[in-house]
């Protein structure tokens, strides 16, 4: 069974600086599990915190399983990540310094069937920032315009 990606946080690389990544298990429901293997999660604006020296992700919502009936799960619960104690101890050091953030990148299905969500540790992009990348983006646009042309 490949590797499925279910929901990607495309909003998350254009607001932050996404420095290192890192791969993390999900304690879930099996409502949750039949929700998310069709397709309906939402990253915006989902991020992971540290609580009693565990991680926690907040504000992602996986919508309900309507065959689940009254057994159900809440939408928006915070959801355990199983992380490495090192990456653990590593993370909430990263994380207390100033400006630093754990954002999940995307929730994906690995090749043994487990949901996995990918986390980056990030730091945030100033306006002056985003501007500067749409304008990159937008000249190398014209470039690949220009140069097909061409031929």
């Amino acid at each position: 069974m490949p590797e499925r990606t279910v929901v990607t946080n495309r909003r998350a690389r254009h607001e932050f600086h996404v420095e290192e990544t890192y791969e993390a298990g999900l304690v879930l429901t099996g409502s949750e599990v039949k929700a998310l293997r069709a397709g309906r999660a939402s990253l915006q604006d989902a991020y992971a915190r540290f609580q009693g020296g565990e991680a926690w992700l907040v504000n992602m919502h996986i919508s309900p399983y309507e065959k689940a009936g009254p057994f159900g799960h809440d939408p928006t619960r915070p959801r355990k990540l199983l992380l490495h104690r090192s990456e653990l101890r590593r993370l909430v050091g990263k994380v207390q310094q100033r400006g630093y953030t754990l954002i999940p990148l995307r929730v994906y299905f690995n090749e043994r069937g487990f949901a996995k969500v990918e986390l980056g540790l990030a730091r945030g992009k100033r306006q002056v920032d985003r501007r500067a990348e749409i304008a990159r983006r937008e000249a190398e646009r014209e470039i690949a315009r220009a140069l097909r042309g061409r031929r």
